[in-house]
């Protein structure tokens, strides 16, 4: 059964950094495409970042673009999501996913399995 565990959120000041760590088991991954996406309250679930874990191509949201880098360690079969410069408007609940096809995509609706969720808030 596919496990994804996120961790790393917390209260930071704007301008501040967070790495969230996305630790996946069940099966292999070799083929799949792992996303984060994030939902705010009140607001529609939004892509942030997505990287094919063979490979390491990645795809990062216009709205984070030069702030977050989402990379992974195949050694431990965990996904990270560097951010930096952060802004009030990140905060929200980010979640990691994965998806069994090899395309990058950015509906959450392709996804196949969800994490629980690490809430980021950060403060003006």
């Amino acid at each position: 059964q596919v496990q994804l565990v996120e961790s790393g959120g917390g209260l930071v000041q704007a301008g501040g950094s967070l790495r969230l760590s996305c630790a996946a088991s069940g099966r292999t991954f070799s083929n799949y495409v792992m996303g984060w996406f994030r939902q705010a309250p009140g607001k529609e679930r939004e892509f942030v970042a997505a990287i094919k874990w063979t490979g390491g191509t990645t795809y990062n949201a216009n709205s984070v673009k030069g702030r977050f880098t989402i990379s992974r360690d195949n050694a431990k079969t965990t996904v990270y999501l560097q951010m930096n410069s952060l802004k009030p408007e990140d905060t929200a609940v980010y979640y990691c996913a994965a998806d069994r096809s090899l395309v990058l995509r950015t509906s959450g609706d392709e996804y196949d399995y969800w994490g629980q969720g690490t809430q980021v808030t950060v403060s003006s």
